[in-house]
């Protein structure tokens, strides 16, 4: 899969534990909007996914994640790469630990079933509600997010790739059999 950044906050000297947890991420588009999470508390935008359980595969979770926090079920053969964050700095727990995080994006489509999300206490306290949005409106709201631990950031990375992917597509010509954004 394809580095599409490097989120290196250079904190960490000095650290002596190290910790680990890569996520997986929903890049589920239609008709020219993206599915995300909406946090009304602190009004922002993420894309839906989560972290990856030990011995559970980066595509697992991303279905499971995606589940739990959207409804939506994801076509397991539609899964494609697009990228990967790559993080690392002090962690925002521990003076003397360092985390290490890949953020990995892939590319998906959804059933037509939806399905009741299953938020945590921290995700319910956040006040996420699933939305389909045009990716330029949750950039522009995400620039705006003042207190950031970096995920609004890493999201904002994200969108611009895709606002990019999005706008280069649509301004090739089409041709008969051409699918979707990929």
């Amino acid at each position: 899969m394809r580095l599409l950044h490097i989120m290196d906050s250079d904190d960490y000297e000095g650290c002596t534990r190290l910790a680990v947890r890569h996520s997986a991420r929903a890049l589920i588009v239609s008709d020219g909007k993206i599915a995300m999470i909406h946090s009304l508390e602190n009004d922002f935008y993420k894309f839906p996914g989560g972290g990856i359980e030990q011995g559970e595969s980066k595509e697992n979770a991303l279905i499971r994640e995606t589940l739990e926090e959207t409804g939506l079920h994801i076509i397991p053969d539609s899964i494609e790469e697009f990228g990967y964050i790559h993080r690392i700095l002090r962690s925002l727990i521990y003076e003397d630990e360092c985390f290490i995080q890949n953020n990995y994006y892939y590319f998906c489509k959804v059933t037509d079933e939806i399905s009741v999300p299953k938020y945590t206490g921290s995700e319910l306290a956040e006040k996420f509600v699933p939305e389909f949005v045009d990716p330029r409106i949750a950039y522009e709201k995400n620039s705006r997010v003042i207190k950031d631990d970096g995920m609004v950031y890493r999201e904002n990375i994200v969108l611009k790739l895709l606002i990019e992917k999005m706008d280069a597509e649509q301004a090739l010509p089409r041709h008969a059999g051409q699918g979707d954004l990929k």
